[in-house]
C-alpha cells in the first residue's frame, strides 16, 4: 500500500441550523474548525420525505396515472 496517499483525518464540530452542536471525524478542513450547515437534515424535506405535492404540467401526470390506473398502485 502506498504511504502518505490518505488525507488528514480528524475532529470537527458540526454546528446544525437549530443551533445544536455535534462532533464527528472528517477529512473536511482542519482539526477543530466548525461546519455550519445550510440546510438541516432533521427538517429538510430531502431526508425527512416532506410534504411534497406533484405538479402536473402539460398533462404528464394525468397521463401517467390513467395509463396505470388498473394497476392498483
Amino acid at each position: 500500500m502506498k504511504s502518505n496517499i490518505h488525507p488528514d483525518y480528524h475532529t470537527i464540530t458540526v454546528v446544525m441550523t437549530n443551533g445544536t452542536e455535534y462532533q464527528t471525524r472528517s477529512t473536511w478542513g482542519k482539526d477543530g474548525d466548525k461546519m455550519n450547515l445550510d440546510i438541516d437534515p432533521m427538517s429538510h424535506p430531502a431526508w425527512t420525505g416532506g410534504n411534497q405535492q406533484l405538479l402536473d404540467r402539460g398533462g404528464r401526470l394525468s397521463r401517467f396515472k390513467k395509463r396505470y390506473e388498473g394497476l392498483g398502485i
